[in-house]
């Protein structure tokens, strides 16, 4: 079979990319040994918002009285709440589907695996043995990182997959590591009632945002009753019939933590082994493969987008890097990727929606900093539906006024936060912001009230 393109793996990078391939009139076919639409739509970023979904509606529903409605007997169903949230995955996958027969998009099912810079073999397909295409993209996504004393059993030592799909509530988790992943199942299970720990090897949690952002989810989780434990290592983890003993040392102190379930959030790896890489000779470095800007390889004809280069493991990103790898091989001109002006999301509550650089970053590269920071509490529209928590933190170059980085924590962070990707791509100052009107009452007036504040011209703090 001859194609102008084979695409291996159908997440957020491989089915965008093949989409936009086909849109260009190129003959393209997707390999996919699992379900379409890779680890975001099945186990990743769309069923984790379903379950957060479930939670942030408990939640509400127990604090309803505050509201005038009076509700009793709150419950939640946890068979249930994970149903819906297979249910939402399935919806999305099969949404992939009707995309590629829409667009001409062939798909073949089976295991994919480079023989040389323009065959992919097929495994797994009685009907198909290999593919012939000019161009071959590498897609294969990423899967959970297993720590030498904390390997993933499935039972009692969980990767995120199973914590999607627990057959029962457990009534105490450890959750190791406190990035995105950690903090939002964190976040759900706690809302849910388990009694949960988190352990983070760093000095806070949230480690990569902008250290006020840190502060202000940490504050939210203790309330929660979470107990955070940073500067510590999981040591060993005996697991026994029914829970787990983990040997926690952290500055002070060596504890030992009895948990149900120890859930395992400390990363990804890239999916590129047994795929072909030696044989065809493609750099790879700790497990990435080496792309250039318009992610070819070093074998002509080879890319690679998404989990497997060493850019930010993001559904948007992947999606970002599969139009632009499908356009240069089109013949566009496409720009490359601003990876600075990449926004990132996290669906706790309250929200946290970030871009560009943080304030520790940017002191450290020796920029003069005009930072506007703007309280959530201070807002009607907040103070009216009760999201009071957060805030909304510009930090701008002194020098010449443009924004480098923006931190929201609040209700809708995650949607406030692309004004501001806007705003950076396009060169925006503190006054253009400032002086942008926002429609009254809604949290994004926090982002002009930051701006302002930037100047000392802040009306209402």
């Amino acid at each position: 079979m001859n194609f102008d393109i084979v695409i291996i793996g159908s997440g957020p990078g491989g089915y965008v990319a093949a989409i936009r391939a086909s849109q260009l009139g190129l003959k393209t076919v997707v390999v996919e040994k699992s379900e379409l639409g890779g680890i975001c739509l099945n186990w990743g970023c769309i069923p984790t918002k379903a379950l957060l979904k479930s939670a942030s509606v408990l939640r509400t529903a127990k604090e309803s009285k505050k509201f005038g409605i009076n509700a009793e007997n709150i419950s939640h169903d946890f068979q249930t709440i994970i149903k819906r949230s297979r249910t939402v995955a399935s919806q999305m996958s099969k949404g992939v589907n009707f995309l590629f027969q829409k667009n001409n998009v062939t798909l073949i099912q089976g295991y994919g695996k480079l023989t040389d810079n323009q065959t992919v073999a097929i495994e797994g397909n009685p009907e198909i043995s290999e593919i012939k295409a000019k161009h071959i993209i590498i897609a294969t996504g990423a899967k959970p990182r297993e720590l030498p004393n904390l390997r993933i059993d499935g039972q009692r030592i969980i990767g995120y997959k199973q914590a999607l799909s627990l057959e029962k509530q457990p009534e105490s988790m450890l959750v190791v590591g406190s990035g995105a992943i950690g903090v939002e199942l964190a976040f759900f299970y706690a809302s849910l009632g388990t009694k949960v720990t988190i352990v983070e090897l760093l000095d806070r949690i949230l480690p990569i945002e902008d250290s006020d952002t840190s502060e202000e989810i940490e504050s939210s989780l203790k309330k929660m009753r979470i107990k955070v434990l940073t500067s510590s290592l999981v040591e060993n983890v005996d697991v026994q019939q029914d829970k787990c003993i983990s040997t926690v040392k952290s500055l002070n102190q060596t504890q030992q933590i009895e948990s149900e379930i120890v859930l395992s959030a400390v990363g990804i790896s890239p999916n590129t082994e047994n795929i072909g890489l030696e044989k065809l000779g493609i750099n790879v470095q700790r497990g990435f493969i080496d792309v250039n800007e318009f992610y070819e390889t070093n074998v002509k004809n080879v890319y690679a987008i998404g989990d497997v280069i060493a850019t930010a493991a993001l559904a948007h990103v992947a999606s970002a890097e599969g139009i632009i790898c499908v356009e240069k091989i089109a013949g566009l001109n496409p720009n490359p990727l601003i990876y600075s002006q990449i926004p990132g999301g996290i669906f706790t509550e309250p929200e946290v929606g970030s871009v560009g650089f943080t304030e520790e970053f940017a002191t450290e590269k020796g920029y003069k900093l005009k930072i506007g920071k703007f309280p959530m509490s201070a807002l009607g529209k907040a103070t009216a539906i009760g999201e009071r928590n957060g805030f909304v933190k510009l930090i701008f170059n002194k020098e010449n006024d443009k924004l480098l980085g923006a931190h929201i924590v609040g209700h809708s962070a995650t949607d406030m936060i692309s004004e501001l990707v806007i705003a950076m791509k396009t060169g925006s100052t503190s006054k253009d912001i400032m002086h942008s009107v926002h429609p009254h009452p809604t949290t994004s007036e926090g982002i002009m009230e930051a701006a302002a504040e930037a100047n000392d011209e802040a009306i209402h703090l």
